[in-house]
């Protein structure tokens, strides 16, 4: 009865359903691990609350080269972990982060280098702060560093991508995007290849607080790829058995229907 299927075209329509499914369960699988990378980091966020801090370097290596140059990047699954890390704000090497959303208004993130007892620095994220009544142009009002010696309490960012150089806007330094190998060049220090979001800003500054990532989302990619993948070997047997069964009941009505309407039709006189 299912001889068919071994002719030349149920062998094609075999071997394409195989593709098929194949590449839809490797979907399936490639949006599980993503599904688990956010979920990590997720919880590292939700441990990040109540953990404790823990130093800097023990999650980035330090920097060892040239002023203007960085250390080595930290590794993807330290991505939000709690650190701390003590020096001296630099406020002469401020940068401002321009077009930056925090709770539904577009300001400034304030970058300040911390400089490190071995002369290292690491850029801080001291938080974000409005723009000023003048419009994007206008110079926002930023508080402060803080003088002498301080312990930054923060979470862990990697480099940012597609970062360029600072730019000198209305005497003020500006970027779009916090990537330290694009600002290194420009301070006299090396610098490490990640920042530290300050859990404390100062008054001022308001947070930039971790945004969770959505995982359900990934998790729900995870069954529709892999139900298209069940449907499409549903529906090859289904299609063979048709073949294999000949058509239905319905069928047949269908068709002497069709075959009695023809007879009257050239029955009919003209």
């Amino acid at each position: 009865m299912y001889r068919f299927l071994a002719s030349p075209r149920w062998l094609g329509y075999a071997a394409l359903t195989v593709a098929a499914a194949a590449v839809m369960v490797l979907l399936g699988f490639w949006q599980l691990d993503r599904y688990h990378q956010r979920a990590a980091v997720n919880a590292r966020i939700s441990a990040g609350t109540t953990a404790t801090p823990v130093a800097l370097t023990e999650l980035v290596g330090k920097p060892t080269g040239a002023p203007g140059s960085v250390g080595p990047a930290p590794a993807g699954d330290t991505e939000w972990t709690r650190v701390r890390v003590t020096g001296r704000f630099d406020r002469s090497q401020e940068i401002l982060v321009r077009g930056r959303t925090v709770e539904g208004r577009v300001g400034f993130e304030v970058i300040t280098p911390l400089v490190l007892a071995d002369g290292t620095a690491v850029l801080v994220d001291r938080g974000w702060v409005a723009p000023a009544a003048g419009g994007a142009l206008a110079a926002p009002q930023v508080p402060a560093a803080p003088d002498g010696e301080v312990t930054v309490l923060g979470r862990l960012r990697p480099a940012e991508s597609r970062g360029g150089a600072p730019q000198e806007v209305n005497g003020r330094s500006e970027i779009r995007r916090i990537t330290p190998s694009a600002i290194a060049p420009a301070l006299p220090y090396a610098i490490f290849d990640a920042y530290v979001t300050s859990d404390q800003p100062a008054a001022g500054l308001t947070a930039v607080a971790p945004e969770k990532e959505n995982a359900l989302q990934n998790a729900g990619y995870v069954l529709q790829w892999w139900l298209f993948a069940l449907l499409t070997f549903y529906g090859f047997v289904y299609l063979a058995r048709k073949e294999a069964h000949g058509p239905t009941t319905g069928d047949l009505l269908d068709e002497e229907e069709e075959e009695h309407e023809a007879e009257e039709h050239h029955a009919a006189p003209r």
